[in-house]
């Protein structure tokens, strides 16, 4: 029991916040590498830092993260070829990461170094498109697996809810508690719902990097 108290007195915890620079990369129908474009939106939550030794820590929490891209046409992704055909796409999602921290002393501060997977489930976004002078914005719905006739769905675009890929980051923590770090992420699951009897399977994953700054208690 005495054991169990030291570890929850030295458990720390904080908030976080920043921008999340994001975008969508994979394949075409074709199979033909796609670069979409950067969307700015933000991410903010809390996170717990449990120490393993001196050093290093387990570091996971609780996220809402913003994720999308630019000109990835809804469901069969490629980059638009003009100004006549545009997509933006943000999906709201909470994210749990799972990140093995290493936090050694260095000036009056620590150095954080950390990396680990994360998983995310989507719960809410838009998508709005384009078409010269035609404006619209679709809601987007959850989905692995929807039927044809959804593809033609003028009110909804249609992604996979559950996401999980890799993270890694470096910043640094002042004495006060107060931090900075840039991060690194890549998605490794394909967010594109499947469409029952069509043959050709286009592929996007959430890519990119976000700044964020925090204070931990």
């Amino acid at each position: 029991m005495l054991s169990v108290a030291a570890l929850q007195a030295q458990v720390s915890f904080g908030v976080v916040a920043g921008p999340n620079f994001q975008n969508m990369t994979g394949k075409d129908a074709d199979g033909d590498k796609v670069t979409n474009g950067l969307i700015v939106r933000f991410h903010a939550g809390v996170q717990a830092a449990i120490p393993i030794s001196p050093d290093f820590s387990f570091q996971t929490g609780l996220l809402f993260s913003q994720k999308g891209s630019k000109n990835n046409e809804g469901l069969i992704p490629q980059k638009s070829a003009n100004n006549e055909y545009n997509t933006t796409t943000c999906i709201s999602y909470v994210e749990l990461p799972l990140h093995l921290l290493f936090r050694p002393e260095f000036g009056s501060g620590r150095i954080l170094v950390g990396f680990g997977p994360y998983v995310a489930y989507g719960i809410a976004g838009k998508q709005k498109v384009e078409m010269g002078s035609l404006s619209y914005e679709q809601k987007i719905k959850f989905k692995n697996e929807i039927e044809q006739s959804a593809s033609w769905d003028m009110d909804h675009a249609y992604y996979r809810g559950f996401d999980a890929g890799a993270d890694i980051y470096a910043g640094y923590e002042m004495a006060m508690g107060f931090f900075v770090r840039l991060n690194a992420q890549l998605g490794l699951l394909n967010m594109v719902s499947d469409i029952q009897d069509w043959d050709y399977e286009p592929t996007l994953r959430n890519t990119g990097f976000s700044l964020s700054a925090g204070y931990s208690f």
